[in-house]
């Protein structure tokens, strides 16, 4: 049996430049951090012809053209697994749906699992180049790229993206500020769960058909992003609060599904209770909230009489890999 992990995420800056529709024109950059919440693939072979599948539903096929889930079929079908007789199975900490990445996670994680079953060495650029190729590419999913990166690095990571393709490099943050911020950006779940398909579809059709409105909403974003990076490289925790605030506040203009008015109600009451600036997590309407809190126990407090579940984290520097094989 093989066991694999890969990290979930949260995006600490410059998200949504991460698409071709913008990135091939103007170049992107986020900075993005691996969190210790995971989505798990097993996999066995079972000497029985077939293949069975478990994820929120089980599935059999006889072979892999015949599998319905999208992922399975085209991460098995690019690695080229000799026969079907497998058992796979995923299971994850935090549901889909929730803006962490979890489609990208689940991705690099089977892909994982599957080269580890063949023998083969893949290094997490390759590992994330795959996951991309199958997401984007084959099923054209109008995504970005950072959920696959980040998935397979770890860290926290900054990001550059171009037509020739994607640089990857580590935030250079010191060890007591890493600490700081760790204790100080806390997630709370919306109780929304939600597909990012749509958003994202309307700001690849606006970027694509160059809307002026969403490309300079987008440049000032990768602006933003650069300034968090050299906020948090700095040490300056409360800039990079209130840079998130003012990412909040310009990420809403992209849709009117981004935020609701229960969401926009949350978030004024934690900025009234101890929040420097927050936002929403992943392409909006729903999943995490999270903040970078000047006071958090005073801010959990807030968020907690309003029933807003906390979901507490450190981050994750090791990024997919196999936990266990026998």
């Amino acid at each position: 049996m093989i066991l694999t992990r890969s990290p979930l995420r949260i995006t600490l800056g410059g998200g949504g430049t991460d698409l071709a529709s913008y990135y091939e024109k103007h170049g992107g950059f986020l900075i993005a951090a691996a969190i210790d919440k995971y989505v798990y693939i097993t996999l066995h072979q079972t000497f029985r012809p077939g293949y069975i599948l478990k994820y929120s539903q089980m599935e059999k096929a006889a072979d892999v053209n015949k599998i319905k889930h999208p992922l399975f079929r085209e991460c098995i079908k690019l690695v080229g697994i000799p026969g079907n007789s497998l058992e796979i199975t995923s299971m994850a900490d935090i549901p889909a749906g929730t803006g962490l990445g979890s489609s990208g996670s689940f991705t690099t994680a089977l892909l994982k699992a599957l080269h580890s079953y063949k023998r083969n060495l893949i290094h997490p650029k390759e590992l994330a180049q795959q996951a991309c190729d199958i997401e984007i590419n084959k099923l054209k999913e109008p995504i970005g790229k950072q959920d696959q990166y980040i998935a397979a690095f770890g860290g926290i990571t900054c990001f550059e993206f171009n037509k020739k393709g994607v640089k990857a490099y580590p935030l250079r943050i010191q060890k007591d500020i890493l600490y700081d911020l760790e204790d100080n950006l806390l997630l709370f779940f919306t109780g929304f769960t939600r597909s990012a398909s749509n958003i994202l579809k309307d700001q690849h059709k606006k970027s694509k058909a160059n809307n002026r409105a969403m490309i300079e909403n987008l440049h000032f974003i990768k602006e933003l992003g650069m300034q968090s990076k050299k906020a948090l490289e700095c040490g300056d925790l409360s800039q990079f609060g209130r840079l998130m605030h003012t990412h909040w506040e310009h990420k809403k203009k992209r849709s009117s599904s981004i935020s609701n008015p229960q969401i926009n109600q949350w978030y004024e009451l934690a900025l009234k209770n101890g929040a420097l600036g927050g936002k929403l997590i992943g392409a909006g309407g729903g999943g995490f909230l999270m903040f970078y809190a000047q006071d958090a126990v005073k801010l959990r407090s807030a968020m907690s009489t309003v029933g807003l579940e906390e979901i507490r984290f450190r981050f994750d520097f090791e990024g997919t890999k196999v936990i266990g094989h026998s």
